[in-house]
């Protein structure tokens, strides 16, 4: 087989869509073609469970409806390691990320599903490659149990009253609370002082409770289903099923919301967007609004941008935007316009920014007469069935950015009646109507190309609002005087170019502020990245070498290692010799380590043994004696993992501590960036001496114990060596053998 492309699409409906559309071309071809689908994956296969007397009948049905309806006959569940060894994958970027992490934590080669990273062809590339990496792809454990604290703090903080007990920065969403708001919260907790250090703890609890109170919206930013938060996608409008805001917060919105609070959790893996997709050898991709962030794609990616004119001449209408002074005005205008068009048959394509708007225009339609569908991600099952109807005549579809990008709205309906189809183009085509300007400029086009496809007419128009979040948010001083001593009727459009220059200039302040959030988040990873890579190519050598030479050559070199650290502390940085006290003391190290062994017994002391070369060499054939001879030992490579795992966790959230506190030293004239990549480098030579030194102190006493029939996870004793405790395991350390808990609570209970 060839080495493999992916195909990287917005959501699960397309990589299925597509898997199923295009795989009957791939198929004639000699391709095989799978989709990857959350906890899932599928083969294309025409044969599994279709009849060749159902063939045919199926086949022109495709044919008809391909480009909406997902005919999963033609798909056959199979393994995802299966999937993988396709010519062609298709699936969202979020199951490729999340299958390199789940690789990098695997134990066996065979739980590894990817088979390298050749060629991606990202579709709608702009969404996917730039709005979407300014948050990391992480993957998380459960580590405790939620704190009841949660509870209490999401009742303290609804008795809270804005602007006077906290105060909320929409721009950088961000809420801080006054001291009237302190005072409030010690008398209902019943502390004298919030912010004593035994109470860190408790002001942790306000400040997510706080933000999940004020900054996070149901039907916005999350929806409640089956008694879940499940986060909603700001981009796609899709729902982020088995996602979790990381630090608290999740947990505080589960508070606010009353449901069950699930567990606290630690990150176990984590990679930014921008590194996965810099991984593959070759990357390209499509979109129709690429060019007003090509600037960002060279940067990052090394991505040139080239525009291809249209199939057919573009003849789509775009009306200027309509701009009212309130909200209400604002869809009561919309709803006039609709109910005027929907009269004369055209079919209308109404786009909100939210689930919750969605549903508030369509209680204004409901009331008004019109009917329509609905679309958010709340029914997204009906999605392909209301998106193939949407260019109808007469058909009025409300729909969140679901509807915004990488959808084909036919008109006439689909599968397509040519007469009707007419009918709609002499009524104009499809018009579109965007309820406000979303942040991103791109976002906005992608709407408006819904209309106007292959040549097709169309029209589009955008009605805004003083009282827009673009515009209260971002508009400035002179948008907030407008709306204070404007005196013209609601219903009136406002017609100034001030308003239409502040949105220009609004959006393009947020795009800014987007481009530099993503900036800074790619170069504290890029410095996380370099060490990502080294950990991960160590830890691939672990799992190819599950047994036998190699492995010993991978247990040696890393016990050599700290060899030589123990060699400077004994014999200092120039050298020199050893006397026979410190010998015995270094014998007595290597006894208690369980690398001398009456097979293997430590040097003799003499005048060659003495000197640091003739003792270093005679150590370096005594520890890869005893690494050929544990080499074979069946759990060695998973303890090894174990123990690489753990500690790359710890050294993960050393990392987030970091990047968090480091901002603070900008205060003394120094680089927030140049500190953390300095410390940050100092963290990883730590993070590698702890792994040799536990692996020097306990690799070898597992097995050997082992062999004598003593308990499988010994107590790991205290090893001392010239200049102090340097083997001394910490009691909140992970305990060295791989079991995931803490010393104090596994092998430390008996110390």
């Amino acid at each position: 087989p060839g080495k493999g492309v992916h195909v990287v699409t917005v959501n699960e409906y397309l990589a299925r869509r597509d898997a199923v559309w295009m795989g009957q071309i791939y198929h004639f071809l000699g391709l095989r073609v799978a989709c990857l689908v959350p906890n899932g994956a599928f083969l294309y296969d025409p044969e599994w469970k279709i009849s060749q007397e159902d063939r045919e009948e199926l086949d022109a049905d495709r044919d008809a409806k391909g480009s909406f309806l997902v005919h999963h006959e033609y798909l056959r569940p199979v393994s995802r390691r299966e999937a993988y060894r396709a010519d062609v994958v298709y699936g969202t970027n979020h199951e490729f990320g999340f299958d390199y992490l789940r690789d990098n934590l695997a134990h066996t080669i065979d739980a590894q599903v990817q088979r390298g990273h050749f060629y991606a062809i990202v579709d709608e590339v702009d969404s996917i490659l730039i709005d979407e990496a300014r948050t990391p792809l992480i993957i998380s454990a459960p580590d405790k149990e939620s704190s009841s604290f949660y509870k209490t703090f999401a009742r303290v903080v609804a008795k809270l009253v804005p602007e006077r007990d906290y105060l909320v920065d929409e721009k950088l969403r961000s809420v801080s609370i006054t001291p009237e708001g302190i005072a409030k919260v010690e008398r209902m907790v019943g502390i004298q002082n919030l912010y004593a250090p035994e109470n860190m703890q408790l002001v942790h609890y306000l400040e997510e409770s706080l933000k999940a109170r004020a900054l996070f919206r149901r039907d916005r930013d999350y929806v409640v289903k089956d008694g879940e938060v499940i986060i909603v996608d700001e981009f796609t409008g899709r729902l982020l099923r088995g996602r979790r805001y990381s630090g608290g917060l999740h947990q505080a919105i589960e508070a606010k919301e009353g449901v069950k609070i699930q567990e606290e959790s630690r990150t176990l893996a984590k990679i930014s967007i921008q590194n996965y997709f810099r991984l593959y050898q070759k990357l390209a991709g499509m979109t129709g609004t690429a060019q007003t962030s090509a600037e960002e794609f060279y940067k990052v990616y090394g991505l040139e941008v080239v525009s291809i004119p249209t199939n057919k001449p573009l003849i789509r209408r775009d009306l200027p935007d309509v701009i009212y002074k309130t909200f209400d005005a604002k869809l009561r205008a919309i709803t006039e316009d609709v109910a005027r068009r929907h009269r004369k048959g055209q079919p209308v394509l109404v786009g909100t920014v939210s689930i919750e708007k969605n549903e508030i225009v369509s209680s204004y339609f409901r009331r008004a007469g019109i009917p329509h569908e609905v679309l958010n991600a709340k029914n997204n099952e009906r999605e392909g069935a209301i998106i193939a109807q949407a260019g109808k005549l007469g058909a009025v579809t409300v729909a969140t950015n679901m509807a915004g990008r990488g959808v084909d709205i036919i008109l006439g309906g689909n599968p397509p009646d040519p007469h009707e189809a007419e009918k709609v183009r002499a009524l104009g085509g499809l018009h579109v109507i965007g309820t406000e300007r979303h942040e991103a400029r791109r976002i906005d086009d992608q709407l408006r190309g819904r209309a106007g496809r292959q040549g097709d007419p169309g029209s589009s128009q955008f009605f805004l609002s003083l009282e827009d979040d673009l515009l209260r948010i971002f508009g400035g001083d002179k948008v907030k005087r407008m709306m204070e001593t404007l005196r013209i009727p609601e219903d009136q459009p406002i017609e100034l170019g001030i308003v239409s220059r502040a949105v220009a200039q609004a959006q393009a302040k947020v795009e800014g502020a987007n481009f530099d959030l993503r900036k800074h988040l790619l170069e504290y990873d890029d410095v996380l990245n370099k060490q990502r890579m080294a950990v991960y190519q160590e830890r691939q050598k672990i799992l190819q070498a599950s047994q036998g030479t190699p492995l010993a050559e991978f247990l040696s070199h890393i016990c050599m290692r700290y060899l030589e650290k123990m060699a400077r502390e004994f014999f200092g940085p120039h050298g020199g010799e050893l006397d026979e006290a410190q010998f015995s003391r270094l014998e007595k190290v290597f006894r208690e380590a369980g690398i001398v062994t009456p097979t293997a017994p430590f040097p003799r002391f003499s005048e060659a043994t003495s000197s640091r070369e003739g003792l270093l060499a005679a150590l370096r054939d005594l520890l890869k004696k005893r690494s050929e001879e544990i080499a074979s030992f069946p759990a060695l490579a998973s303890r090894l993992l174990s123990l690489l795992d753990l500690l790359w966790m710890h050294h993960l959230e050393a990392l987030e501590a970091l990047s968090e506190s480091v901002r603070l030293r900008a205060y003394g004239q120094k680089d927030p960036l140049v500190e953390y990549k300095r410390e940050a480098h100092l963290l990883y030579q730590e993070f590698w001496l702890k792994f040799q030194e536990w692996v020097f102190y306990n690799i070898f006493r597992i097995s050997f114990d082992n062999a004598a029939t003593q308990p499988s996870h010994p107590a790991p004793r205290v090893a001392t060596v010239a200049g102090g405790d340097k083997g001394k395991i910490g009691r909140n350390e992970p305990c060295p053998c791989g079991s995931g808990k803490k010393y104090k609570k596994c092998h430390g209970r008996s110390v």
